[in-house]
């Protein structure tokens, strides 16, 4: 099988973890890199081994390009994606997908317009370990659907760069807020809860002297069910997820896995006591969700089960509402 030529836009810290996992997929292989700086795509390209480098349009106009990774900053994800999309390429862009519902909405238009597969980058929703956890929640494991408590959180260091800029839509919650609210997203997805019904409820937060929003926490309600969910980027917080039902819990310690390796085990705790360590192969997600774009355009389609645009567009909706109520 011919491997699908991937371009990575962006020469930045994301863009290298998704180059050093492209070796790991089993349908694609970097092909080009392009950056806003030339000379930055010359370096990035050294050190990953793609042959091709350019601009963005000097990428997005090549005819040899299958598929685009959007890996810059938020602000740009939008642009990017209608432009590789209307250049005729499948495109796996980094979370968030718009920094806003009407961002999200137009670069979903864009992909239904040209009928190419666009997937929002949750890589820990790719894998045998996501695999089953939708098993576990859609087959009724859990029975009714209870409460979900997630959170995810990181000291960044000093209040410099893109995390802490306005103008580039820095932040806690778009940047790794958006995780557990995915999560809780897809969850109550998985139960066949009403996505348009998920509301959020109550927030918190604080917002730092650069104007972004450093720690934040939020309670959704799902309709039957509820959620609490917590980030930051200047401290760290714990990666335990439990997700609650009326006939069982499951405690994940990390559902987000890292970089290099998805999730491998969760404990699942029934009402009885009794307990079942689930425990599955891990992956590179990363490669993972490369090789589910690759898969979606090899078979006509748009979407990506892992990340469906329904959830993808709930996630921007839920978002907003979260941002909003801190500022």
């Amino acid at each position: 099988m011919t491997h699908a030529r991937w371009a990575i836009l962006g020469a930045g810290a994301i863009s290298g973890d998704f180059a050093h996992a492209l070796p790991d997929s089993d349908l694609g292989r970097l092909y080009a890199v392009g950056a806003r700086d030339v000379s930055r795509a010359e370096e990035f390209a050294a050190a990953h081994g793609a042959p091709v480098v350019g601009t963005y349009d000097e990428i997005l106009d090549r005819d040899d390009i299958d598929a685009v990774y959007v890996g810059t900053v938020h602000t740009t994800h939008t642009d990017l994606v209608q432009q590789a999309l209307a250049a005729g390429k499948a495109v796996l862009c980094e979370k968030p997908l718009g920094v806003d519902p009407a961002e999200t909405d137009a670069a979903i238009a864009a992909a239904r317009a040209a009928g190419l597969p666009l997937v929002e980058a949750f890589k820990y929703r790719f894998g045998p370990f996501a695999d089953r956890l939708r098993e576990l929640v859609g087959g009724g494991a859990l029975g009714d659907l209870v409460e979900i408590e997630s959170s995810l959180g990181f000291a960044a260091g000093s209040r410099t760069g893109r995390l802490f800029d306005p103008a580039t839509a820095g932040g806690a919650i778009l940047d790794v807020g958006c995780y557990p609210l995915s999560l809780v997203v897809g969850v109550a997805a998985w139960a066949g809860h009403d996505l348009d019904g998920l509301e959020v409820q109550a927030v918190a937060g604080t917002i730092g002297e650069t104007g972004v929003d450093e720690s934040a926490a939020a309670s959704v309600d799902l309709g039957g069910a509820s959620a609490n969910i917590r980030t930051a980027i200047v401290h760290d917080l714990p990666r335990l997820t439990r997700i609650v039902g009326r006939e069982a819990s499951l405690e994940i310690p990390n559902v987000w896995g890292s970089r290099t390796d998805s999730t491998a085990a969760a404990t699942l705790i029934r009402t009885d006591g009794t307990r079942e360590e689930i425990e599955v192969p891990t992956v590179q997600p990363m490669a993972a969700e490369a090789d589910a774009t690759i898969r979606a355009l090899r078979e006509g389609r748009t979407e990506a089960p892992e990340i469906p645009w329904a959830e993808t567009r709930t996630i921007a909706r839920l978002l907003a509402q979260w941002r909003d109520g801190i500022e």
